[in-house]
């Protein structure tokens, strides 16, 4: 029986690389009817924009051999039988544990990464080169139950204004599902506790202009009907849905880049796989220009240590973090007073 393969010819910085791919009309979304073929197709037509914000970057993919319904599982090193252009950095895990992790350089790279039933691009806040200091500190507004998108609006307008506080510049994205991520690129100076502890200093303030809409609670028994400002995804090796990257949902989303003008009467589910591509060639990249004038986050950093004074101290790491000095007992609020 004929193998079902195609190949796709990939420009990149390289000339172009011809990239197999099996299977082509596997489904990947069931709704829309997307295969993976067409995937790999997104992936060559917003290849620049892709490898502008998630290269060069420790990435893990998130992969789905049955389609979005099915079982997924992270892939960090490259698999055996990877390209030769394919690369891999060796990165530190909370664990101390240390550990090759992908690198995309070229489209070319994401394509290939398609091809191995790929679905969503999860890039690290750091660089290849340096992964232990981040470049970028993101900040992830969910909504909670009883909130939803246009919630978050708001939020990030005032986000913005804080971050302009203290002389860093914003940029925004839709998550692909119900938040936005708001990001300002840094100069890579500081260590991932550092960059966390500034992202929430930024959080607190948030919370105390908007108290009634902003919660920095990590229990979600005490968040109530706000957006939760998520400071643990500043992290180390605790990552986001990269720009550009497919989202697993139904109708195929894409975390896609958006300017400020474009927020109040942005809807995040008209940006797809199928969408995004058109909008990208009619608008052009809004973040291309990003890391043109990096921030410091030395004024975030006295705010941390304002609040420190203050008596407000560290806040919860994720459960899977090794015990971080100050931090609070990781125990439900609620389970705690039945103790």
């Amino acid at each position: 029986m004929a193998s079902e393969a195609t190949t796709l010819t990939v420009p990149g910085p390289h000339g172009g690389r011809e990239v197999r791919i099996s299977s082509p009309s596997r489904v990947l979304f069931p709704e829309p009817g997307i295969t993976k073929l067409e995937l790999a197709q997104y992936l060559v037509t917003v290849g620049d924009a892709f490898v502008r914000a998630n290269g060069d970057r420790p990435i893990s993919l998130q992969r789905y051999g049955a389609g979005i319904d099915g079982d997924s599982f992270f892939s960090k090193n490259p698999p055996k039988g990877a390209p030769d252009y394919v690369r891999d950095v060796v990165v530190t895990y909370p664990s101390a544990r240390s550990h090759p992790q992908l690198v995309i350089d070229e489209p070319a790279v994401a394509v290939w990464a398609a091809q191995m039933n790929t679905v969503v691009f999860h890039p690290w806040a750091s660089r290849a080169g340096d992964p232990d200091h981040p470049d970028q500190l993101r900040i992830d507004l969910d909504p909670q139950p009883g909130t939803d998108f246009h919630d978050t609006v708001p939020v990030a307008h005032e986000l913005r204004r804080v971050l302009g506080d203290v002389g860093l510049s914003a940029w925004i994205k839709t998550s692909g599902n119900r938040g936005l991520h708001v990001f300002a690129p840094i100069k890579p100076e500081h260590e991932f506790l550092d960059v966390r502890h500034a992202v929430i200093a930024a959080a607190r303030e948030l919370e105390r202009r908007m108290p009634d809409r902003v919660t920095t609670a990590w229990w979600k028994e005490e968040r109530g009907q706000r957006v939760f400002v998520d400071f643990n995804q500043a992290n180390r090796d605790r990552t986001m849905a990269g720009a550009y990257s497919p989202r697993a949902l139904a109708h195929a989303s894409v975390s896609t880049p958006i300017t400020w003008d474009e927020l109040d009467t942005a809807d995040p589910t008209t940006f797809t796989v199928r969408s995004v591509p058109e909008r990208l060639a009619a608008v052009g990249d809004p973040w291309e220009a990003m890391h043109d004038e990096p921030g410091n986050i030395a004024p975030l950093l006295a705010w941390w240590e304002r609040d420190l004074g203050d008596g407000l101290g560290e806040l919860p790491f994720p459960p899977d973090f090794p015990k971080m000095p100050g931090e609070p007992p990781r125990v439900q609020p609620s389970r705690a007073k039945k103790a």
